[in-house]
């Protein structure tokens, strides 16, 4: 089942990242130098949730 906007921000949170923006439904989201742009939408498509994933695990 995919995962939601929030519960992937809720996932970007707990390692570390910031909420420095939010514009419309989309929430960009930064830990040092690094940057990136989770939409806040019900359900994430697959490719759009893998490659967040990839990149809270990189």
């Amino acid at each position: 089942m995919p995962l939601s906007g929030s519960e992937m921000l809720k996932l970007f949170e707990k390692n570390g990242w910031v909420k420095l923006r939010q514009k419309g439904s989309h929430v960009v989201m930064g830990k040092g130098a690094l940057r990136e742009t989770i939409p806040l939408h019900s359900e994430l498509k697959k490719g759009t949730e893998k490659a967040l994933l990839k990149r809270l695990k990189g």
